[in-house]
């Protein structure tokens, strides 16, 4: 199959997780267009088992292919860890995948010791232990399922006493186990960025995988021969899978976001 390099780059997360990649990706990319694909219906996927991760992620991939996506982002760290393989051994689309960035932050972390925040689905899965195995053997990785945090950030009540409250209960221990490093590992999380700075002293730096995986992005275009021969500045285009989007309460009013029930997954 031929793929059209004029075409646009999809990407999919649970939720809105993966919009927070989307600022990196437009700044390396400025001429792609963009299909970003939330999957509401179905968030979270950080509880459910690997078979309905896999088969959610093949039928937005269907989706995303028949409309003409040229590359894949699978904007969701659970998704990754548990689908990443699948879909490249039955598509012939690239795929570019995010996981928690333990290399990045073995490397910068001088006490020996780093914080991980991520979903169950995320931390027990085969890749993500795969990777702490390859990266930090040097390095004590302590683990922090961040239980009931996406769905206050899927609700957009980031302001929520109680999100502070249950944020600070999953940062703490980490501090008492001297971390001068924490990553984040679901994409969701980068919008708990200014209440994490105001928990963690000046010393703790916080990882996550946007730069990582808009470079990753760029590099598989440029080996496919397939960056955007366009001019001018690219689009986004945004569906939801379900009626009510949460993506409403993270984009500029009025911008258009295709539902349910006029782009149906």
């Amino acid at each position: 199959m031929k793929i059209n390099k004029n075409s646009f780059i999809g990407v999919f997360d649970s939720g809105i997780g993966g919009l927070s990649l989307l600022p990196a990706l437009i700044s390396i990319l400025p001429n792609e267009n963009f299909l970003y694909v939330s999957d509401d219906a179905f968030a979270p996927y950080g509880l459910k088992n690997k078979e309905s991760i896999v088969n959610r992620c093949e039928t937005i991939t269907d989706h995303l292919i028949e409309k003409g996506s040229k590359l894949i982002i699978v904007a969701c760290n659970t998704a990754t860890t548990n689908a990443i393989e699948t879909l490249r051994s039955n598509y012939s689309v690239p795929f570019i995948g995010i996981e928690p960035a333990i290399k990045p932050a073995a490397f910068k972390s001088k006490s020996k010791s780093i914080g991980v925040l991520a979903t169950e689905g995320t931390l027990s899965s085969s890749l993500f232990a795969k990777t702490s195995a390859t990266f930090a053997k040097d390095v004590k990785v302590i683990e922090q399922i961040g239980s009931g945090l996406v769905e206050f950030i899927e609700s957009g009540s980031l302001d929520d006493p109680k999100l502070s409250v249950l944020l600070e209960s999953y940062i703490k221990p980490m501090l008492k186990q001297n971390i001068d490093t924490l990553v984040l590992g679901c994409t969701h999380y980068s919008f708990l960025l200014p209440q994490l700075k105001k928990l963690l002293p000046n010393k703790v730096q916080i990882v996550d995988s946007s730069d990582a995986v808009a470079i990753q992005t760029l590099r598989i275009l440029e080996k496919n021969n397939l960056q955007s021969s366009r001019k001018e500045e690219g689009s986004i285009q945004y569906i939801s899978s379900a009626i009510e989007s949460s993506l409403l309460n993270f984009l500029p009013k009025n911008t258009n976001v295709s539902m349910l029930s006029t782009d149906p997954i």
